[in-house]
């Protein structure tokens, strides 16, 4: 089963986006459990979580197929003592929420050294990842790649490994391959032996078992130019021919596979249309 839809709006509660993700005709989404741009919120109460459950049940949406997002103030590669201290315990609490939700993925950039050693970087994301889940009970942490601009971690899979090798819980920790980000840090998703030498190099340092999500995001910004410039599917440098491949990809299936494109008004043909090439999907 291929998980293919966009990240939602949440206004009015989280149980709007299901029916959000109904309209589109999608068989996953994405959502903040929150506003992103707020550190703190309620929590998540009873009947919110009930809710939510309720509705993703009834429109037949597993944990599986929904990946949320943590909210982009959270840098748990900060140096500064206090402030990291305040990601990780943001980051926790993003956790609890989606545990509350009966949800099982929390997505989220590894985060900024801002000038601090790559080394340092990544060990302190890491730390910050192995606090987080010694605090919370299920739900699994999916770090994201980046473009890799200035000295944001997270730019290659060599990275990504390093961040998973040193979180010392196994089951809890993920990777989510976002390829407007991949393409701009310079990896060629655009040609089938783009694609081809990526996924080696993935299931080689990784595996794809820690592959637990996917951005499917075309992008305006030229390859190796470490610019995140997302563009609607097929006014891109990847192109549609890129994402109906990773459609009809048998390696990824049973993953939200997410659309964070721009122009809200095309996520139901965009979804459609990969949906469609899903179907076409060969056995391995």
């Amino acid at each position: 089963m291929k998980y293919i839809g966009p990240h939602l709006s949440i206004a009015g509660g989280v149980s709007l986006s299901v029916e959000r993700a109904r309209e589109c005709g999608a068989t996953g989404f994405a959502l903040f459990t929150k506003n992103q741009r707020q550190w703190r919120a309620p929590a998540i109460s009873p009947e919110e979580g009930a809710a939510f459950r309720k509705a993703c049940a009834e429109a037949n949406y597993p944990p599986e197929a929904i990946l949320p997002h943590d909210s982009y103030l959270i840098n748990l590669g900060n140096p500064d003592p206090e402030k990291c201290q305040a990601a990780r315990e943001a980051f926790t609490e993003e956790l609890r929420r989606v545990e509350a939700l009966g949800l099982s993925l929390l997505n989220f950039h590894p985060g900024s050294g801002l000038g601090t050693s790559r080394e340092e970087t990544l060990r302190r994301i890491a730390q910050g990842i192995q606090q987080a889940l010694d605090q919370t009970e299920r739900a699994v942490a999916v770090v994201e790649n980046t473009a890799g601009q200035g000295s944001v971690a997270g730019k290659d899979l060599e990275e990504l490994q390093q961040i998973v090798e040193w979180v010392d819980r196994p089951g809890r920790i993920g990777v989510c391959i976002d390829t407007c980000h991949a393409y701009a840090a310079g990896i060629d998703l655009a040609t089938p032996q783009g694609r081809e030498a990526f996924w080696a190099e993935f299931q080689e340092r990784l595996g794809f078992p820690l592959l637990r999500g996917m951005h499917w995001n075309d992008t305006k910004s030229a390859l190796g130019s470490h610019l995140d410039r997302h563009a609607p599917i097929g006014e891109g440098h990847l192109g549609w021919e890129t994402f109906l491949s990773l459609a009809r990809d048998p390696r990824l299936e049973n993953i939200p596979l997410i659309l964070e494109t721009p122009e809200p008004e095309r996520w139901p043909q965009e979804t459609q249309r990969l949906l469609e090439a899903a179907r076409e999907t060969p056995s391995l």
